[in-house]
């Protein structure tokens, strides 16, 4: 056989080849169109389950055939199936589908749709327990699965459509309604609707959304978005562009909220914080698996503005990550970090803001419990920086807190702060584990100003070059701040180094009516008085504040001072004299008492003392002269000096001595406020017949 002979016959053969195929072809097409495929609804069943490892069932009319050249697929009653471990039995179901399908898209590039009429459609999407795969990604044995994806569609009616949504570990239920779309040469023309409501965290919530890019949704373009949810008086905008309509994470979402108190917001997702006044807040949100990302986060809570970041990562235990900046804090902003509740506070005051926490009448302590089994259920970490604090009588400025949560133990240490020129540095820890809970208060005052701290109430700061630096050192157990006080031991110690202060004040604490009038007459008031030093010290035991001592030695006096108060009842009950180092003709020689509750403290200078010396003076001018009545007030300045080693170094009335070494008899024996419990203290017991904090 020659050459051009094989040649035509290959050529031949290769004729009848694709005229076979043709042929064949062509008897499939016609078979189709004659048949409008309904022969291959269970193969169809059986591939697409194949394909997606779900089950896929047809209740209703089935067609699959070219028309002529474009698939057109009719299907009643389709389901997909969900796993296995979902609550709800499908993951999609239709009333009826009606698509025209571009064959070559099923082999290549992105699947398209001509034409689609889908009506009823349910699309379920869920989480399972543990949130390691979803519903809606299809298990093809590798790693990962294969996600939904949605094809180009070119025409579309799609009318009834719900999307039901459920994350358990979230406790996350939503459903949705969408409205009815159309849409024409890909394009849908208005924005597409999607209302809806659920649950969160057993708090309901209501949520409308739009789809403002439809259009390029079809094309499976990027999708504008725009949300308000509502839930709890809280009302959450949210806004950004998706790159699919399934695909949510890692995409910039900007969000905004406001309502009337920002813990009641975070409560949803069982997270406790302070109360606070009315907030609005924006931010940046990016969501990546189970870590939630809140950066560039400002807006205003109350009057206090707020600027930062916070990272939610919701695993096993919810943990919260933050870094906080403010610029000013309004006090009554910070008035929930005790438990008051601030809009109480600006309306009516601390004691009414202490009685709405269940705190007994004229009380200003709060009674508000710790939030005991929330506060185990999630950890947190928190630094929050304060340039200044809006505060009426004392100056605070550049506020450091480091807050740590873990498992109920609430540590908020160190929490730094400048008052008046002074440091204050604190470690106070809440541990709610054991029952009730541990409470540990720590809190330091280096050396400050004592005019400046005092500016606020009224007292001048020219004259007064004196300081004053503490330490309150406590422990309690009880699941209030009340209660924790109110059962709290430790000591109570505030230093006054050498310094001036005025003579006025000092010479209105020992009533010298002599020097005083002298003085003013003199113009001399504000001439300054030495001290030499000074303690203001109390030990406390069971919520009850002994003094332990109070004694303050100056250039011309020793001032000292008795009794106590009481945490659990608030009372007070306290009393200072100052004795002369030299001799003065008139000088009352009497207390000043301090007395009342801390909500409404109350002052006295007249005392059984004073009543004495007036009655004696009245005898002797009586029965001798009326100049013999003077002798009454004279003091004749035989105070003793203290040694002020022992006070700068804060020891307890015991170890106080005078300048000669020798034990000071007129400190430390001062009786304390009786216990919460009705009990007496040891004090009271040893002096049954004492009025409760007597008089010198």
């Amino acid at each position: 056989m020659t050459d051009p002979e094989r040649t035509r016959r290959r050529r031949r053969l290769l004729r009848n080849i694709v005229l076979g195929l043709l042929g064949t072809v062509f008897a499939v097409w016609l078979i189709l169109f004659i048949t409008k495929g309904r022969f291959l609804k269970h193969p169809f069943e059986r591939f697409v389950a194949a394909q997606t490892h779900r089950e896929v069932k047809v209740r209703g009319d089935f067609q699959l055939y070219f028309a002529p050249f474009r698939i057109k697929l009719y299907a009643e009653g389709l389901s997909v199936s969900n796993p296995a471990w979902a609550t709800r039995p499908n993951l999609f179901s239709a009333d009826r589908v009606d698509a025209r399908i571009a064959p070559l898209s099923l082999l290549f590039g992105k699947r398209r749709l001509y034409w689609l009429d889908l009506t009823n459609g349910a699309l379920d999407l869920e989480f399972d327990k543990a949130h390691s795969t979803n519903s809606w990604t299809f298990d093809t044995g590798k790693k990962g699965g294969k996600p939904l994806e949605f094809p180009r569609i070119d025409r579309a009616t799609v009318a009834g459509t719900t999307v039901r949504y459920l994350d358990p570990r979230m406790r996350l239920l939503a459903n949705l309604k969408v409205a009815t779309i159309r849409s024409t040469d890909a394009r849908v023309g208005r924005a597409v609707g999607v209302t809806g409501d659920g649950v969160v965290r057993d708090t309901p919530f209501t949520v409308t959304a739009q789809l403002l890019s439809p259009d390029a949704t079809a094309n499976r373009g990027k999708n504008k978005l725009v949300m308000t949810a509502r839930a709890a008086g809280n009302t959450i905008d949210v806004a950004g562009t998706l790159p699919s309509i399934a695909e949510i994470e890692n995409v910039p979402l900007q969000v905004r909220a406001r309502g009337k108190d920002m813990s009641t917001l975070l409560a949803i997702i069982g997270v406790v914080i302070p109360q606070t006044r009315d907030y609005r807040l924006r931010s940046q949100l990016v969501m990546a698996d189970d870590v939630y990302r809140f950066t560039r986060i400002t807006g205003v809570a109350g009057a206090t503005d707020l600027a930062g970041r916070l990272t939610i990562t919701n695993r096993e235990r919810i943990h919260l990550d933050s870094e906080l900046a403010t610029k000013r804090l309004d006090i009554i902003d910070a008035a929930p970090f005790i438990g008051y509740n601030p809009d109480i506070v600006a309306a009516k005051g601390a004691v009414a803001a202490a009685a709405a926490t269940g705190a007994a009448p004229s009380r200003v302590m709060p009674d508000a419990r710790f939030p005991v089994e929330t506060m185990r259920a999630f950890d947190a970490d928190l630094k929050w920086t304060i340039g200044a604090v809006r505060s009426r009588n004392v100056p605070i400025s550049d506020v450091n807190l480091t807050l740590d949560l873990e498992r109920g133990r609430l540590a908020l240490s160190p929490l730094t702060f400048t008052m008046a020129r002074g440091h204050v540095a604190s470690d106070v820890v809440f541990d709610t584990r054991p029952r009730p809970s541990a409470v540990s208060y720590d809190i330091r005052l280096a050396p400050t100003p004592l005019g400046r701290l005092l500016a606020g109430y009224g007292v001048v700061e020219a004259g007064t070059s004196g300081t004053v630096k503490g330490r309150i050192q406590l422990v309690g157990r009880g699941d209030t701040i009340h209660q924790s006080l109110a059962s709290a031991r430790g000591r109570i110690a505030f230093i006054l180094p050498q310094g001036t202060f005025w003579t006025r004040n000092v010479q209105l604490a020992e009533l010298d009516l002599g020097t005083f009038v002298q003085k003013m007459f003199e113009n001399k008031l504000k001439k300054p008085v030495e001290i030499n030093c000074g303690l203001v010290g109390f030990t406390v035991r069971r919520g009850v504040a002994a003094a332990d001592p109070i004694l303050i030695d100056t250039s011309k006096n020793v001032m000292v001072g008795r009794g106590g108060f009481s945490f659990g009842t608030e009372a007070l009950d306290l009393a200072f004299r100052a004795d002369g180092k030299k001799f003065s003709l008139f000088s009352g020689q009497s207390p000043v008492a301090i007395n009342g509750y801390f909500a409404k403290p109350g002052y006295s200078i007249i005392s059984k003392e004073l009543l004495g010396r007036a009655g004696a003076g009245l005898g002797l001018a009586v029965v001798a002269t009326p100049l013999a009545g003077v002798l009454a007030f004279v003091d004749v300045g035989d105070a003793k000096s203290a040694a002020c080693g022992p006070v700068l170094a804060g020891a307890t009335a015991a170890a106080q001595r005078t300048t000669k070494g020798e034990p000071r008899d007129d400190v430390g024996r001062g009786t304390t406020a009786k216990a919460e419990d009705g009990r007496k203290t040891a004090p009271e017991r040893k002096e049954q017949r004492k009025k409760f904090l007597g008089i010198f």
